[in-house]
C-alpha cells in the first residue's frame, strides 16, 4: 500500500509545478524575494514604506458554478482569469494597487496538463492586474471530488495610500455615474445559467446569430480585469469618489454598496449597450427584468461616481486603456439605493 494507490500521486504534483512554473515567472514583480516553491512567498515592502500611511486591501474569491461550462467544453485556459478578477477588481475598488495573488486548486485526480492550463489563465489574469502569482496550492482529493473535476478560489492582496482610498463618502447629489463594459456574464449567476441553457456539449457547442459564436465560448469569456483602467483615471488626475464591482447581486446589491447615507443611484437603461447574452437569456428563460438587474452585470462591470466636469476625461481614461465607458446615470438626494429608469 502507498499514497497512488490511495488516489494521491506525488510525481503527479511534481511534474503539475514543473510545468506551471513558465506562467508563474512572467508575473513577477520586483519586489518579490525568492522563488517559486518555498514555504511561503516573500514580498519587499520597500515600496510601500514610500507612502504616507499605506493601507493594505485584500479579497477573496472563487469561479462558482461557470466551473461546470468549462468541464463541458473541456477548455481550462481562461477559468484562471475569472479567479483573478473576481478578486482584485473588489481591490482596485479601494483605490489599491493589487500586488500579490495566491491560488488554491482542489480537484479529483491531479492530472499536471490540465492543472498547467487552469494555473496559466491565473498567470494571464496576473499579468493584466499587474500582480504576481507568488505562490498557491494544488490539492488532490480522490473519493471527495470526481477524478475530472477541480474548483479554483484565489486570494489577492493589494496597498493604497490612505488619502487615496475610495470610499464613496463625498458622494454627493449631481455627481455623474460612469459605467465600464463587461465582457458578458463574467463569474457570477451561473447556476441561474445553467437552468435557461441545456448543459450538454451539444447545447454548448450551437451557434447563435445573435451572440456571433458559440454559447459556451460566449459563456467562457473571461471576466474583465479593470485595474489597468481604474490606473489611466488615477493618471489623468480624476478623483473616484466611489467604485462598486457589479457581481452577484448585479446593480440592486452592488451600486448601493458605495453611496453613503442620503445619497440614490439613478442609472439609465438605455445609455449603454447591453450584451447579446443578456438579452437572450431573458427571452430563452422568461426572467422578469428586475430579476436580470438583481443578478447580472447587465454589461456594465464596473460602475464609478465621479464629480459630472470629470466624466469626459473618466471616459477617455478608460478608452486609453482599451475598454469602453459611458455616462449611465447620476446621484440624487434620496434614501440610499438605486433605482433604473
Amino acid at each position: 500500500m502507498d499514497y497512488k494507490s490511495a488516489g494521491v500521486d506525488i510525481e503527479a504534483g511534481y511534474k503539475s509545478v514543473e510545468l506551471m512554473k513558465e506562467h508563474v515567472k512572467k508575473t513577477m514583480r520586483p519586489e518579490v524575494l525568492g522563488g517559486l516553491g518555498g514555504f511561503s512567498g516573500a514580498f519587499s515592502m520597500n515600496k510601500i514604506k514610500e507612502m504616507e500611511d499605506p493601507v493594505l486591501l485584500s479579497g477573496t474569491d472563487g469561479v462558482g458554478t461557470k466551473l461546470q461550462i468549462a468541464f463541458l467544453m473541456d477548455k481550462h485556459d481562461t477559468i484562471g482569469i475569472d479567479c483573478v478578477a473576481m478578486c482584485v477588481n473588489d481591490v482596485v475598488c479601494a483605490g489599491g494597487e493589487p500586488l500579490f495573488f495566491l491560488d488554491y486548486i482542489a480537484c479529483g485526480k491531479n492530472e499536471p496538463e490540465k492543472i498547467a492550463e487552469i494555473v496559466k489563465g491565473v498567470a494571464d489574469g496576473c499579468v493584466m492586474a499587474g500582480s504576481t502569482l507568488i505562490g498557491g496550492e494544488t490539492a488532490e482529493h480522490p473519493g471527495l471530488m470526481p477524478e475530472d473535476e477541480y474548483d479554483v478560489a484565489g486570494f489577492a492582496v493589494g496597498v493604497v495610500d490612505r488619502k487615496d482610498l475610495i470610499t464613496g463618502n463625498d458622494i454627493k447629489a449631481g455627481d455623474a455615474l460612469v459605467g465600464i463594459a463587461s465582457s458578458g456574464v463574467h463569474s457570477n449567476g451561473f447556476s441561474l445559467v445553467r437552468k435557461v441553457f441545456e448543459m450538454t456539449k451539444e447545447s454548448l457547442n450551437t451557434y447563435y446569430d445573435e451572440l456571433g459564436m458559440k454559447l459556451g465560448e460566449c459563456l467562457l469569456t473571461p471576466t474583465k480585469i479593470y485595474v489597468k483602467a481604474l490606473n489611466e483615471i488615477n493618471k489623468a488626475g480624476v478623483r473616484i469618489k466611489g467604485c462598486s464591482h457589479i457581481t452577484g447581486g448585479g446593480f440592486y446589491e452592488n451600486i448601493p454598496r458605495m453611496l453613503p447615507e442620503g445619497a440614490k443611484a439613478v442609472v439609465k437603461k438605455d445609455s449603454y449597450p447591453i450584451p447579446p447574452i443578456f438579452t437572450l437569456m431573458q427571452k430563452k428563460g422568461g426572467i422578469e427584468e428586475k430579476m436580470m438587474y438583481n443578478t447580472y452585470n447587465m454589461g456594465l462591470g464596473m460602475v464609478l461616481a465621479v464629480a459630472k466636469e470629470d466624466v469626459a476625461k473618466v471616459i477617455a481614461a478608460v478608452e486609453a486603456a482599451g475598454e469602453k465607458a459611458y455616462e449611465v446615470g447620476y446621484v440624487e438626494s434620496g434614501d440610499k439605493g438605486v433605482s433604473l429608469c
